[in-house]
């Protein structure tokens, strides 16, 4: 799945992503960032991402041209 970082607290590591297919809002899971490149994320920022058992946001990870469905990249 793919969305944008709605909202992000570096300090408590709580945060909200909306998904680009359904436009939900789905909390961050506390291990959504590690093993991943971020450190951290920004609000507006494009992931791609799948949900735990327990509907969170996790495994964060940029996405190549073709996950992001850009125009030109099939």
């Amino acid at each position: 799945m793919q969305g944008v970082i709605k909202a992000y607290d570096p300090g408590t590591g709580i945060g909200v992503l909306v998904c680009d297919t359904d436009l939900a809002d789905y909390d961050l899971a506390t291990n959504a960032l590690a093993g991943s490149i971020f450190r951290m994320v920004r609000q507006g920022q494009r992931v791609v991402f799948d949900l735990d058992e327990t509907g969170r946001a996790t495994r964060l990870r940029l996405g190549s041209e073709v996950d992001m469905g850009t125009p030109g990249f099939d």
